[in-house]
């Protein structure tokens, strides 16, 4: 692998990261999730831990205020 392969390969893989690790981030603050957002933010894993966030562990919190709203309402 060249040079200039491995620089494109590298704005490539900023281009992919950045969309992901900014929602992600977005999400664990408005979710108040601390320890999710340190490790998002300190942690590079080409977007596959932002990922898992967004569609797996930040999807918890909003089940459960539903949740609480219907036992609520009834």
């Amino acid at each position: 692998m060249n040079e200039q392969s491995l620089l494109i390969f590298v704005y490539l893989a900023i281009l992919w990261t950045l969309p992901w690790k900014g929602v992600a981030l977005w999400k664990a603050a408005r979710n108040k999730h601390k320890a999710w957002f340190v490790v998002l933010f300190l942690v590079n894993t080409l977007a596959i831990l932002e990922i898992l966030y967004i569609f797996v562990f930040s999807e918890k919190r909003h089940k459960s205020i539903l949740e609480k709203l219907k036992a609520k309402l009834t």
